[in-house]
This record gives C-alpha cells, structure tokens and sequence, in this order.
C-alpha cells in the first residue's frame, strides 16, 4: 500500500493494537513533550501490517539483487551466522554479568581476537571499536600515544595518499593530528618521490589503504613500509579492503604496525543504513601495550587441565575504552561463525574468487569503457566513466547509475575515488554466480549503446523504479520524512 494510502484510509476509532494495562503508576508527560493534533493515521492491525509490507518490498538490498557498490563489499552472507547470533546464551546476555557466568562469550571474543591477530599477521587485537572509521580513530589514537610515550612530541602528522578512504583524514583531525596528502603515481600506486619528501622527524605514521580505492595492491609497499619507518614513522593498514588478501597476504609480514578490519565487511554482517558495524584492530608487538581495553585473555590461576577460564584485562598502557562495553558483540559472533565455518582454505577461496570475480567483469567492459589504471585489480576496479563520445553528449556516470536501477541492479559507487574523474568504482565480491557477473557487464554495454542513440533515455532513467530521478542534494537538504 503507498505511504499516501495509510492517512487516506484512516478512520476514526480504528486501532492496530491494544496495549497492556499498565503496571506501574501513571503520571502526566511535560507540556513541552505534548503535542495536540498529531495527525495520525488511526488503521486496522490488516492496513498496517501491508503497509509495512509494502515498503519492505520497496527496499533494495542484497538479498533482493546483485549490490557492486565498491569499497563497501555488499556481499551475500551465509543465514547459520544470523542463527548463531540469535542463539539465546548470547542475546540474552548482560554486560555487567559476573565473569563465570559468561565464559561462552568471553570464549569466543578471547579466540576471534587469536582469529583475526593470526589472518593479519599480528602480535595482539582489541574488538572494541564499533567500526571501520572507528578503527581507524583508534589505530591513530595508538600510534600517537606511542610516540608520546617515547618522550617523542613533536610528531603532529599523519600522511595519508589520495587514493585512501575518504575516512583517513577525519579519523586524523579527530586525533588532533595534520594530514598531508601523498599522490599517486601513474600506475595507481603510492608516490614513492613525493613519500620520501614527506618523511620528516614530524611523522606520526601513515595511514596506507592497500589494496585502495582504486582496487590496486601496491606494487612498492615494501619500500613504502621502509620510507616510514626510515623517519620514525608508524604505517597504519587501513583494513577495509582486506576481502582481497584473506589467506594470500598477511600485512604484519610487510611490516604494517597496525590494522583495522571491517568485519562486518569483511567477515559477514549484512550492513548499510548505518550500521551494525565492527572495526576490530591488531597491532604489532611494540603497540600491544596500547590497546583499548579491557580486552580478553586466559587466567592461568583459574585455569584447569578441564577448561580455560578467560577473564578481563587491561594493556598497561592502553589509550582506555573507545566504546562502552567490549564491542559490538553480535557482529563479533558473526564474525567468529564465518571463520570457523570456512577455515583457512575457505578464507583463501574468498579472496580469490573475490578477485577473480572483479577481474572477469572488467575484462568484459573495459574496451567499453574508460580504465585508468589498466592493471589486473584486486576485488574492485575503477572506470572513468562512459567513452568521451558519450560524454561529449552530455551523458555522464551519474546517468549510467541510474540507469543500471531499471536493468535491476544497484548502482556501483560512483564520482569516488576522488581522483578519477567520472569514477565508477565497481566490487563484484565473491558471492556472485558467473550469470549475474555477465548480465551486469552486459548491462553496462548496453548502456552505452543506448547512450549513443538516445541520450534522454539515460537522462531521465531510472523509469521502471518506485522513484523515479531524485534531486539528491536537494533531498539531503530538504527531509521530507512522509508522505504530504
């Protein structure tokens, strides 16, 4: 039922549910929190309940079609890791309960920070931080108070390159730190000149998104891991791309010192809307001591030959909580079912077939299509938009987004990287069959067939949507949060 239709069926008197009599005493609500005339809509539980069936049909997400939204890794996440985290030991949960009465919980935290401290090649993790930005805050919080705690105050930057999360430098300033940008070189990689004049005795670290934005694993990561620490430096490994290395490539073996993941990109959490999220971080041995804590470890007094008991502690040096309580608990028992189910070789197997699946779509509109760094890409590659005939007819990324919406797909994420011009920046992920790889890529190439004989149709697209073309900066403006 359309969102108008839920007022224009209202009638007096009608009612979806009946609320319990109430069991504690009653007493007035302030006047400033009432409102008179609240024009509600007043409908039977039927209308209701179609009414929000309605509007769940309207919604789009990966259960409903393919979602290649790049940098984002939109993928397909097995229903046994939502069932574990329904598991009544774990929702019914407190986190102030006594230790002993929670040691299956403390368990599972204890072993996927072992999990994760092992995937990336690292000394020690914390699950605190709520999210991939989060953790990049707190890799950063880290890195200065370890300088800190060397006597060593004069470091105030963070060096970040331009083809980085647009996170990067927020999660700098909230650190009371300075950015300085690093360019990319021709082939997509770090500016190794432009690297080696940054490195000063200013540097905090750098914040290295590898493989980045635009999908390509750099070729001299090595040399840019000794640029950095050559000055004193500290390199943060900005995780949120680790779908790509899973079992291939550990970052602590190249000489990253600390790392945030994405788990729930990475490690299946269905997201989008903002959230659940989870941005674990790990870190090498001379950063442990920095952690936020509390962070769980095994009591060796209350230990048995039977069982471990784990308990809570804190790094003798920790930068302290981050989040309240321990972490986003349920995204942690995902996380913790992904990689048990799957093991090693299952994890291996993600990242190839990841990349696999990005190099296959590529390979088919690349001839097509404007490639700005014409290499063999990670899980993601970036297009620079329609061929320049197309935009010289007035047809640009935007429009080719918008009209993917009427083929059925979700569009890519488009005009980012920043330093691609027209970006489409396109993640297939693992998940996908080979059927729905080829008709995206065929849909891309029938967009620019289309663009070619009749613009306006790409202009005016979406067409067969509940929505047709929005002013998105408008409408960013100006909410409109019902139906008038």
């Amino acid at each position: 039922m359309p969102e108008s239709l839920i007022f224009e069926i209202s009638h007096p008197g009608r009612c979806a549910t009946v609320l319990p009599e109430p069991d504690v005493p009653l007493s007035d609500l302030p006047e400033e929190l009432v409102r008179d005339g609240l024009p509600l809509p007043e409908v039977g539980e039927p209308d209701l309940i179609r009414h929000y069936t309605h509007l769940s049909h309207e919604n789009y997400g990966v259960d409903v079609g393919f979602y290649p939204l790049g940098s984002c890794t939109m993928k397909y996440n097995p229903r046994i890791n939502e069932e574990v985290a329904r598991l009544p030991g774990f929702t019914h949960l407190h986190p102030y309960q006594d230790e002993e009465t929670a040691q299956g919980a403390l368990f599972l935290i204890y072993h996927l920070q072992e999990f994760l401290r092992e995937i990336g090649g690292f000394a020690a993790a914390s699950l605190q931080p709520a999210a991939g930005a989060h953790g990049e805050l707190t890799g950063v919080l880290m890195m200065r108070a370890y300088h800190l705690d060397r006597g060593d105050v004069e470091r105030d930057v963070i060096l970040v390159p331009d083809s980085a999360h647009g996170t990067n430098p927020a999660s700098t300033s909230m650190s009371g730190l300075r950015t300085v940008e690093i360019p990319s070189d021709e082939r997509g990689n770090v500016d190794l000149a432009a690297l080696e004049a940054a490195c000063d005795e200013h540097v905090v670290g750098m914040m290295l998104t590898n493989p980045n934005t635009l999908g390509l694993f750099d070729e001299r990561v090595e040399e840019i891991v000794e640029l950095v620490h050559g000055c004193g430096g500290l390199l943060f490994g900005d995780g949120a791309n680790m779908n790509a290395l899973l079992g291939v490539c550990r970052p602590g073996d190249l000489g990253f010192d600390v790392m945030m993941y994405n788990l729930h990109k990475t490690f299946s959490t269905p997201h989008g809307g903002g959230g659940p999220g989870g941005g674990a971080v790990a870190v090498a041995e001379h950063l442990a001591d920095f952690l936020p804590g509390p962070i769980v470890a095994v009591d060796a007094e209350q230990s048995d030959d039977e069982a471990e008991f784990y308990t809570f502690v804190s790094p003798p040096k920790s930068i302290g909580r981050v989040k309240a309580f321990y972490g986003q608990f349920g995204v942690l028992v995902k996380a913790y079912t992904y990689i048990r189910m799957l093991g090693p070789e299952g994890l291996r197997r993600v990242a190839e077939y990841a990349v696999l699946n990005a190099n296959y779509v590529m390979s088919q509109v690349k001839d097509i299509y404007t490639v700005p760094y014409d290499r063999i890409c990670m899980h993601e590659f970036v297009l620079a938009g329609p061929p320049k005939d197309v935009q010289a007819a007035g047809v640009h990324t935007m429009d080719v987004a918008k009209r993917l919406m009427d083929f059925g797909f979700h569009p890519p994420t488009v005009y980012f990287p920043l330093i691609v011009p027209e970006a489409l920046m396109i993640e297939p992920t693992e998940t996908e069959s080979k059927e729905t790889l080829d008709a995206f890529a065929e849909a891309l190439v029938r967009i620019v067939a289309e663009a070619r004989t009749d613009p306006d149709l790409l202009h005016e697209a979406p067409h067969n949507t509940p929505v047709r073309r929005l002013d998105e900066v408008r409408a960013a403006k100006e909410l409109v949060l019902r139906s008038k």
